[in-house]
């Protein structure tokens, strides 16, 4: 039986940042055991390669929701990375923290832990500052010596100035940082990429240990269950690609980083969640938690839709002879649109109350894009997307197990758009937007609005709309989370321990007691990052 002294399961943007750390500054020996493919492919490394993945990706695992009730049965996909650096490899790569207010809320709801680890935004700030290298920014706020390379676009398309302008006349402020000392406004945001290649974790942590002997990074090694003997943590069962099965021994931690979907069914399968529902499955119980696999949180999007009445945004610039002349224009002087991400403008607002804090966050793409599920729904052609995403939703869904198979996919009911004050906020969200498709200079380059249909704007026909069309941002969160001593659905201390199991920490966003106000790809780097400082001691 092979031997280390941690053990990662699943290296996404939480694992490699603490699987890196571990090895380098650390000194131990590390396993980082990762279900998906290696990162290095030239679509992921190009920042709009994830329009040419998301829908239909080796790179990607496609979790079905179950029916959902309060959206007239309807199934939904959740993609999930499937690559080393797991959604930093895949994303869309925007440079999003959330807001102060998140973390102290964080703070709030773990206050009274016996181990006094802070996790208010004073606490987080310097691991966001040390893992970040800004082109632009330099301050209390932004760092610019850490590994993870930080942006402004390399390219920016006329549609997403209009869009900013639009904005700007519906009465929101210019933002020029909105990971700044507001959230508030339009503007364009920062990416984790340099000259036109990505920055994900993978990237910036492991490759630079590559040559570590430390660090030993397995591929396509499905984990099963982790191996806890007497309420110790002590190892990992595994699946290699060629379908062998291994054990490998943990001499301090097992730490688990496998995504809120996938964390909590790795827990269950190990005996650690809610008992009635292990005994369902023939799961011995190591530790009785209700609180595995509830809590499930994801930021809700919604799109809007109009066709152009020109040649504007990105339409077909990936195929024939715009390909071509993209490309070189990109080799021999790294501009153009192969260093855009495809989403370069972007807003955060409160249509309800516009000086209380933002409710709402927006992407314009200057493109028509819907889910796989939607394409056939809308003529092809040039065209502008803007879609609407509730950033502190109230609702909550689950992740429980279809079988004690190791192998099959979790159940995912994530409840999108259930909670009453999620849809209401949705709606003014939507209405927002949509007026700022008819604010100059926006409007002059619009054809049709094509979804919503603006033949019917009443709340009723919206609402259907959100009903028909909401899905993932992609931030599943919440599913093992922090609380506080004494709080029976907290998985985890505030030291991202499992409770009532020694050696076993919980460090990706299932950890979080409620999501950020934004993309959550550098909130995961940042648990991670804490994490190792946790286990160091540092």
């Amino acid at each position: 039986m092979e031997s280390f002294d941690h053990i990662v399961i699943g290296g996404g943007s939480s694992g490699c940042v603490v699987a890196a750390r571990l090895a380098s500054e650390g000194g131990s020996r590390v396993l980082v055991l990762e279900a998906g493919h290696s990162n290095r492919h030239p679509l992921l490394d190009m920042p709009p390669g994830i329009f040419k993945m998301i829908n239909g990706s080796k790179f990607m695992r496609y979790h079905k929701t179950t029916p959902q009730p309060h959206l007239d049965g309807r199934v939904h996909e959740i993609p999930q990375g499937n690559v080393l650096g797991g959604g930093s490899s895949v994303n869309a790569q925007v440079y999003m923290r959330g807001r102060p207010s998140d973390y102290d809320e964080w703070q709030e709801i773990l206050h009274g832990n016996n181990d006094n680890v802070g996790w208010g935004w004073d606490d987080v700030l310097p691991h966001f500052r040390r893992m970040e290298s800004n082109n632009r920014l330099n301050n209390d706020l932004h760092g610019t010596e850490g590994p993870m390379l930080v942006s402004d676009p390399g390219h920016i398309d006329q549609t997403s100035r209009w869009f900013v302008q639009a904005v700007q006349a519906l009465g929101e402020p210019f933002n020029p940082d909105f990971n700044g000392a507001s959230q508030r406004g339009v503007g364009f945001y920062q990416f984790m990429n340099r000259h036109g290649k990505r920055s994900s974790a993978a990237y910036a942590y492991i490759t630079p240990q590559e040559t570590n002997p430390n660090l030993t990074v397995r591929l396509n090694a499905e984990v099963m269950r982790v191996v806890v003997e007497n309420g110790k943590a002590t190892g990992v069962e595994y699946r290699d690609k060629s379908g062998q099965i291994h054990i490998a021994h943990a001499d301090e931690e097992v730490i688990v980083t496998a995504g809120a979907l996938v964390t909590p069914k790795v827990l269950m399968l190990s005996g650690i969640g809610p008992a009635d529902h292990l005994r369902e499955h023939g799961i011995d119980i190591n530790a009785d938690h209700p609180g595995v696999g509830q809590n499930l949180i994801d930021h809700p999007e919604v799109p809007i839709t109009a066709s152009a009445n020109g040649p504007y945004g990105y339409y077909k610039q990936g195929v024939g002879w715009r390909m071509l002349r993209n490309g070189i224009q990109f080799k021999l002087f790294g501009s153009g649109p192969v260093t855009s991400a495809g989403v370069e403008a972007g807003a955060f607002v409160n249509p309800l109350d516009r000086d209380a804090p933002p409710t709402i966050q927006a992407f314009c793409v200057p493109i028509i894009y819907l889910d796989r599920d939607a394409l056939d729904l809308v003529a092809d052609g040039y065209g502008i997307s803007v879609t609407t995403v509730v950033i502190k939703p109230r609702s909550r869904g689950e992740v429980t197990l279809r079988s004690n198979d190791p192998f099959a996919m979790p159940l995912v009911s994530p409840n999108l758009l259930k909670h009453p004050d999620d849809m209401k906020e949705m709606i003014a969200g939507q209405r927002f937007f949509i007026e700022a498709f008819s604010a100059a200079p926006l409007a002059e380059h619009i054809d049709r609005m094509a979804i919503p249909s603006p033949d019917d704007l009443s709340d009723e026909a919206l609402r259907a709309h959100c009903k028909r069309f909401v899905k993932t941002n992609y931030h599943p969160a919440g599913t093992a989370r922090m609380g506080a001593d004494g709080d029976p659905m907290a998985v985890l201390d505030s030291r991202m321990r499992v409770r009532g199991i020694d050696n076993l920490r919980v460090c990706d966003m299932s950890a979080v007691p409620n999501i950020n106000a934004g993309n959550t790809n550098a909130a995961a780097m940042m648990l991670g990052d804490r994490c190792a400082d946790l286990i160091m001691d540092v």
